[in-house]
């Protein structure tokens, strides 16, 4: 199973919040090879910037360490299909243009966004079929 890893999911990893337990999880199962866990890089994009604005660069290269050090696979480009799917999720949904192209690049690889974001994403959750992987 391929997870997709909202900026949320990294945030409260970190910062040790509700919810660490279940991504540390995954990120356990991934290291052995059972799942594979994925971000955008726009999702990182999100977190690295959060982090350097309130805690300075130090704090903010410690999140791509942790990244490199959990072996997340960082989703660089933004295809064709991610491109229009996030479009397409943007029209529908009127969510954040992170949370489009995480869904979207969730869609490129068949797997689940794994998000706490109700407020903007209920809806995805309702509508598009076993994309959301709600961590709490």
């Amino acid at each position: 199973m391929n997870y997709i890893l909202d900026a949320c999911a990294l945030i409260a990893f970190l910062n040790d919040e509700e919810g660490a337990d279940i991504i540390e999880d995954l990120l356990d199962k991934s290291a052995t090879g059972d799942v594979s866990v994925y971000m955008s890089i726009v999702n990182l994009l999100e977190v690295y910037y959060t982090e350097l604005q309130v805690k300075g660069s130090v704090i903010a290269q410690i999140v791509l360490d942790t990244v490199n050090h959990y072996s997340i696979k960082i989703v660089n480009t933004i295809s064709e299909q991610i491109f229009k799917e996030a479009a397409r999720l943007k029209t529908t949904y009127k969510m954040s243009l992170g949370d489009c192209i995480g869904i979207a690049t969730t869609v490129e690889l068949a797997g689940q966004f794994v998000t706490s974001d109700h407020h903007e994403l209920d809806p995805v959750a309702t509508n598009e079929a076993n994309l959301i992987f709600w961590f709490r």
